[in-house]
């Protein structure tokens, strides 16, 4: 899908201006840089926790909780993983997100400093996020959330992994989601969907997808052994999963894999909403905080976390509807 200036909204079409080239770049040099510092979020206090992997090194995670003075327990906990191709970034980056979020409904926030495809290709990041969430649960209690209302979600790879994980904890049947928020997900390593073949809009198109996919499966892109945690777009059962919430932009090479994706759940029976953002490319967001479509896309997400606050609740003792799958691991 090719995309002419006149296909992008008005406002955002300064994007068309950034060299691609640099994104690239940055995806590339990331591993050489340090993680950007937690602005103050209103209300919130950021901190980090360390927990062990399996192979004895340590996997952190960001935590933000209401301030002093707020409440501090019955929240909804939510599990936010960040975007960056699987290549880069960091939990820092989505602070506008943990903005809009946390200062819409009172929560704790939890977020995984997942390893990235150079350091360790799959299934390192799967198995990351999953263990972090994991954590969560296990931690409800000293962090002030409610089991019951435990919710993910995350933006472009982190959106991917967030349906990742939502299959793997679906399958192992150890932690129970609430409800799911995967935003514009990276999630379909064959990437044949008429939205990516040939897309060359601004911020990330079919090259640096192509590029982020390779780096994160190695050996297996371009394979069918690509499994279903790696790339979850290949998963054919859909039913257990929690109820979701996802908007992409028109222009973004991830349009029909994410919408493929909610009427999959919704033909097996799960409640699932998606809005595309017409004009919309890539993570729009960030290249003009200011434009209509930004101000549209903060808004639905607001108030589809604000719905899922007042009427998503899962506990962890009832029965997914389908029996947990013997899962000995993400790696195939």
């Amino acid at each position: 899908m090719k995309v002419p200036l006149r296909a992008i909204d008005p406002q955002l079409r300064i994007g068309a201006l950034v060299p691609k080239t640099l994104l690239r770049w940055f995806l590339r040099s990331a591993s050489h840089a340090l993680p950007p510092r937690m602005g103050r979020l209103p209300g919130c206090a950021a901190s980090s926790v360390r927990i062990p992997r399996a192979d004895g090194t340590m996997l952190r995670l960001l935590v933000l909780r209401p301030r002093d003075g707020g409440p501090s327990e019955g929240l909804p906990g939510m599990y936010w993983i960040h975007g960056g191709g699987y290549a880069g970034g960091w939990p820092e980056i989505d602070a506008e997100r943990y903005r809009a979020l946390l200062g819409c409904s009172p929560s704790v926030l939890v977020s995984p400093d997942y390893r990235w495809s150079r350091e360790a290709p799959y299934p390192a990041a799967v198995d990351d996020c999953y263990a972090g969430l994991v954590w969560m649960k296990e931690n409800a209690a000293s962090l002030g959330i409610r089991t019951d209302q435990l919710f993910i979600g995350g933006s472009s790879a982190g959106g991917g992994l967030a349906v990742a994980t939502s299959l793997l904890a679906r399958d192992r049947g150890e932690v129970r989601l609430a409800f799911q928020m995967p935003l514009f997900p990276m999630m379909d390593d064959r990437m044949q969907t008429a939205s990516m073949k040939d897309n060359d809009a601004p911020m990330w198109d079919e090259r640096a997808t192509r590029q982020g996919w390779a780096g994160y499966l190695g050996p297996l892109f371009g394979t069918d052994a690509v499994p279903k945690y790696a790339s979850p777009a290949r998963e054919t059962d859909y039913r257990g999963l929690p109820p979701a919430y996802t908007y992409v932009g028109s222009c973004d090479p991830f349009r029909d894999e994410t919408v493929a994706y909610v009427r999959n759940l919704q033909a097996a029976g799960v409640e699932a909403t998606v809005v595309v953002h017409e004009g919309g490319y890539h993570a729009f967001e960030l290249v003009n905080p200011r434009a209509r479509l930004t101000k549209a896309a903060y808004a639905g997400l607001i108030a589809a976390f604000e719905d899922a606050v007042r009427t998503r609740f899962c506990k962890q003792d009832e029965p997914s509807g389908i029996p947990p799958w013997p899962v000995p691991g993400a790696g195939p």
